[in-house]
C-alpha cells in the first residue's frame, strides 16, 4: 500500500465515524436512541435495511465464491422479493400499530414473558456470534495479506463502530449507513470496470462471458432437487425464503431498521426497494468474482491465495513439492491463456469452437486437481492449517493488480462494510438486551435517562464481546456461507414462533413454547447429521415450531375436554 492508499482509508473511514457522532449526539430518551424518533424516509430505511445485511463477509467471500464456483450462489436469494411482500403485509403494520421498540416485545402481548425470552435469548445467540464474525472477516483477511496484527486489527473496526453506535444508537446507525453504501457500491462498479478495461485489448465483455461460460461459471440456475445440494432454485426459493422472512422480520438488525421508518408506508417502500435491489446487487458482485477469474486466465495466479499457506510451506519440508506444483500451474497457465486467446480469436469472427470449449475445461479441471495437490500439501506440512482460499481470492486481486488510490477506496469498501453490519448488530444486541431483558425484569420505576444509558451500557459491552469472540473465532469454509448457516441454525424457530404469533390465533403461550423448544433441539441434531443443506434448516425449523404447537394446543385442548 501506498501513502496514497492510507490517505483516502483513513480519510473515508474517519469521515464516517465523525459523522455519526456529529449528526446523531444528544439522543434525550429510548423513542429517539432506539427508535431515531420514527423520522427515517424510506430510501435511508431501504439503504440501511440493504448496508446491514451487505458485510464485509459480501465483499470478500462473494467474489471467490463466484470465482470458484461461478453465480449459482446467487439462487440463494430468490426467495428474498416475495419474504419482502409478507413482511411489508403482515409484519410492519402489526409492529407499528403496537408501538414496539423491539420485534420480540411483540411476543409478549401475544403470548408471554418466557415465550418473548426464549426469541429474544435465541436472536442474543445467533447476532453476538454473527456480529463478532463480520469484524473477524476482514481483520483476519487484510491481516494476512498486509501483515497487520490480527488482534489489533479486530480492535480497530470493533472500537470505530462503537464510538458512533454508542453516541448515536440507531439515528447514528442509520445516517452512517448512506455514507457506507455509496462508498460500497462507488469502490464495486470502480473495480468491475477496471477489471474489463485490464483484460486482453481484442477482448469484449460478450466474449469474457463466453469464457466464464465454457468453464461453467455462468451456471445461474440448477433446478436439481437433491436435498444435499447447496445452492439451487428450489433450495433458494423455499429455503431462502424462510430465511430472508425470518432475518428481515425477525431479527432485531434488521427490525430495528424499518421501526424507525416515518410511517408504515415508509417502511414498506425501504424494505421494498431493497426487494427489488438486493438479488441484482448480489448477481453484480458475483459477476465481479466470475470478471476476476477470467483475469486470471490471462495473469499469472498463486496455487493458493491464502499467503499464510505460502508461508506455512516455505517453513515446511514439503517446500520443494509445492514448488513442483507451481511449476506446473505455471506451464498450465501459459497453455491456458494460448488458448483462451486463440478461443477470443474465434469468437470474433463470430464462432465458438466447441473444440476449444473442451480443451478449456480439460485445463480448468488439471489445474483444480494441481490446487487440491496443494491443499494436500499444505495440510500435510501444518494439520491445522486453513486451506480453503475463496476468502483470499478478491483481496489478492485488489492489492496486486488495482491501481494507487483504489487500492485503499476497496480497502475502505471492505472495513465500511464491516463497520456498517457490526453496527446494526450491536444497535439490535442492546436494544433487545435493554429493552426485552433488563427493562422487563426492573421492578422499580427508572427514568429514560436511565434506560437510555443502558442502552448505551449494553452496547458498549456487546461491543466487547463481539471483538473478544472475533479475536477468538476461527476460519471457516468460507465465511459468508459460514454467517449465513450460523443463522440458519436459529433462525427456523424464531419465525416458527412469529408465524403461529400472526396466522394460528387459537394456539396459546404453552403450546408455542414446548413447541420451539424441541423445534430448537431438533435443528442441532440435523445439522449436526449434516444430510441436508443449511438453507433447508430454516425451513424445517419454521414448519416444525409451527407443526408442534398445533399438536400441543390439540393435547392441552383433549386433556381439557377430558377433565
Amino acid at each position: 500500500m501506498q501513502q496514497l492508499d492510507w490517505i483516502v482509508l483513513s480519510v473515508t473511514l474517519l469521515f464516517i465515524v465523525f459523522y455519526g457522532v456529529w449528526k446523531t449526539r444528544g439522543s434525550k430518551n429510548v423513542e429517539e436512541y432506539i427508535l431515531g424518533n420514527n423520522q427515517t424516509p424510506w430510501y435511508v430505511v431501504g439503504l440501511s435495511v440493504m448496508a446491514t445485511q451487505a458485510s464485509a463477509i459480501t465483499f470478500l467471500s462473494t467474489p471467490g465464491q463466484a470465482y470458484h464456483d461461478g453465480m449459482g450462489f446467487v439462487q440463494f436469494y430468490f426467495g428474498l422479493p416475495i419474504a419482502m411482500v409478507v413482511i411489508c403485509v403482515t409484519f410492519i403494520p402489526i409492529y407499528h400499530r403496537l408501538k414496539v421498540f423491539t420485534a420480540y416485545e411483540y411476543l409478549e402481548q401475544r403470548f408471554d414473558l418466557k415465550t418473548r425470552s426464549l426469541a429474544a435469548i435465541l436472536f442474543l445467540i445467533q447476532r453476538g456470534l454473527g456480529t463478532g464474525l463480520t469484524i473477524y472477516a476482514p481483520a483476519i483477511i487484510l491481516s494476512a495479506l498486509l501483515g497487520w496484527n490480527l488482534t489489533w486489527m479486530n480492535v480497530i473496526i470493533g472500537v470505530l463502530v462503537i464510538i458512533y453506535t454508542f453516541v448515536g444508537g440507531t439515528k447514528a446507525v442509520n445516517v452512517t449507513q448512506k455514507q457506507q453504501m455509496f462508498v460500497i457500491m462507488s469502490g464495486m462498479f470502480i473495480t468491475f470496470f477496471l477489471i474489463l478495461h485490464l483484460l486482453p485489448n481484442d477482448m469484449t465483455f460478450s466474449n469474457a462471458l463466453h469464457i466464464a461460460g465454457a468453464n461453467h461459471k455462468m451456471d445461474i440456475v440448477d433446478f436439481s432437487i437433491e436435498p444435499e445440494l447447496r445452492y439451487t432454485f428450489w433450495s433458494g426459493i423455499t429455503g431462502g425464503f424462510f430465511l430472508a422472512l425470518s432475518y428481515f422480520g425477525t431479527d432485531q438488525s434488521q427490525v430495528g431498521r424499518y421501526l424507525s421508518g416515518k410511517s408504515i408506508r415508509e417502511s414498506q417502500m425501504g424494505l421494498i426497494m431493497n426487494g427489488f435491489l438486493k438479488v441484482p446487487m448480489q448477481f453484480f458482485i458475483l459477476l465481479i468474482g466470475v470478471m476476476v477469474f477470467v483475469f486470471f486466465q490471462f495473469n499469472p495466479v498463486p496455487l493458493n491465495f491464502n499467503p499464510n499457506n505460502k508461508a506455512i510451506i516455505e517453513n515446511s519440508k514439503y517446500k520443494d513439492e509445492y514448488r513442483e506444483l507451481e511449476q506446473k500451474l505455471s506451464k498450465l497457465s501459459e497453455e491456458k491463456k494460448e488458448i483462451n486467446l486463440i478461443y477470443i480469436d474465434h469468437l470474433n469472427q463470430n464462432y465458438d469452437n466447441p473444440i476449444l470449449r473442451k480443451e478449456l475445461v480439460a485445463i480448468s479441471s488439471k489445474e483444480n486437481d494441481l490446487r487440491d495437490q496443494a491443499r494436500e500439501v499444505i495440510a500435510k506440512a501444518d494439520s491445522k492449517a486453513e486451506t480453503n482460499d475463496k476468502d483470499y481470492v478478491f483481496i489478492h486481486f485488489i492489492l496486486n493488480y488495482l491501481p494507487k488510490g483504489l487500492i485503499g477506496l476497496l480497502l475502505a469498501v471492505i472495513l465500511s462494510a464491516a463497520m456498517s453490519s457490526t453496527a446494526s448488530g450491536l444497535n439490535a444486541l442492546a436494544s433487545t438486551t435493554a429493552i426485552d431483558i433488563y427493562k422487563r425484569n426492573v421492578k422499580s420505576e427508572k427514568s429514560e435517562k436511565h434506560f437510555v444509558n443502558a442502552s448505551r451500557f449494553f452496547t458498549l459491552l456487546w461491543g466487547i464481546v463481539a471483538i473478544l469472540f472475533a479475536c477468538v473465532g476461527t476460519l471457516f469454509e468460507n465465511l459468508i456461507q459460514l454467517v449465513n448457516i450460523v443463522g440458519s441454525i436459529f433462525y427456523g424457530t424464531v419465525l416458527g414462533i412469529f408465524l403461529v404469533g400472526f396466522y394460528l390465533k387459537y394456539v396459546k403461550a404453552n403450546a408455542i413454547f414446548l413447541g420451539a423448544i424441541i423445534s430448537q433441539l431438533t435443528i442441532f441434531y440435523i445439522f449436526y447429521l449434516d444430510k441436508v443443506s443449511f438453507l433447508w434448516l430454516n425451513f424445517i425449523g419454521a414448519m416444525l415450531t409451527v407443526l408442534l404447537s398445533l399438536i400441543f394446543q390439540f393435547l392441552s385442548k383433549s386433556r381439557k375436554l377430558k377433565a
